[in-house]
């Protein structure tokens, strides 16, 4: 069994054949989901699925992108429900910032008070972190070694930044997704090897991300199985062995 630990099915782009999505990700053997927290508009949505389906999960969260209109109050309406898994996606994103010194500096200062108290707020209910990290690095790595629980977290959609390897050591999973199989990928491909078997954790990003090769296509949590014949591949281990150490990384991280 394998579970796409980052999917987000309240996605709009699901509305008209969400079953027909869940049913191709059975048949791939996907047959549990996490949908993090993103966008605020969003949450009620992956709230509603997660009740109408045993094995869909949520975390409650905001992207970086979203920081101005983070809200406390309304992730923690909903922190407390049974299928809630974990805080995030949260983090910090350089990658679209302002023009001018004093717009750039604002922005990151917003961004990382988010983060802070999105960290703040995992720590307070005993939840795992969705870490969403673009350009950001250092700025990342120091807000969790600082603020960071023990129960740690993911570092969704990894870059393969090699500082980041060291977070392995606080409790901090990689979330691996199609990104493996592009052609450009190389530095991940390079950095892959060097992440601990016991730190691996599959998911597609979807509707983002598509893998190889469906680039260009709406992505779905059945290509999951695609992500993990290529960390098998990476690996030097059987496509059954790789999924049961993720399969086992989930449940321990996520307790599902």
């Amino acid at each position: 069994m394998i579970v796409d630990t980052h999917v987000h099915l309240d996605d709009p782009r699901y509305d008209e054949d969400l079953e027909e999505v869940l049913e191709r990700s059975r048949e791939a053997g996907v047959t549990r989901w996490i949908i993090p927290g993103a966008d605020p508009d969003t949450l009620p949505r992956a709230v509603e699925l997660a009740q109408r389906y045993a094995d869909i999960f949520f975390a409650v969260g905001v992207h970086p992108y979203d920081a101005r209109r983070y809200d406390r109050g309304v992730l923690e309406r909903y922190i407390g429900h049974e299928k809630c898994v974990g805080v995030g996606e949260c983090g910090l994103d350089y990658y679209r910032l302002p023009e001018g010194e004093e717009a750039i500096a604002e922005e990151k200062r917003i961004q990382k008070k988010v983060f802070v108290d999105q960290i703040d707020l995992a720590a307070k209910y005993d939840k795992p972190l969705i870490v969403h990290i673009r350009e950001a690095s250092r700025d990342s790595q120091e807000l969790l070694e600082r603020h960071a629980s023990e129960r740690g977290g993911v570092l969704h959609c990894y870059n393969a930044d090699h500082q980041l390897l060291q977070l392995a050591e606080r409790n901090f999973y990689y979330g691996i997704g199609g990104v493996l199989s592009f052609k450009n990928a190389r530095k991940l491909v390079e950095v892959y090897p060097r992440i601990p078997r016991d730190r691996l954790l599959i998911e597609t990003d979807a509707p983002y991300l598509t893998p190889h090769p469906y680039r260009g296509r709406r992505n779905e949590p059945a290509y999951c199985k695609l992500i993990a014949e290529k960390m098998a591949e990476l690996s030097e281990i059987s496509f059954e062995e790789l999924t049961g150490v993720c399969r086992e990384n989930t449940r321990r991280l996520f307790g599902i």
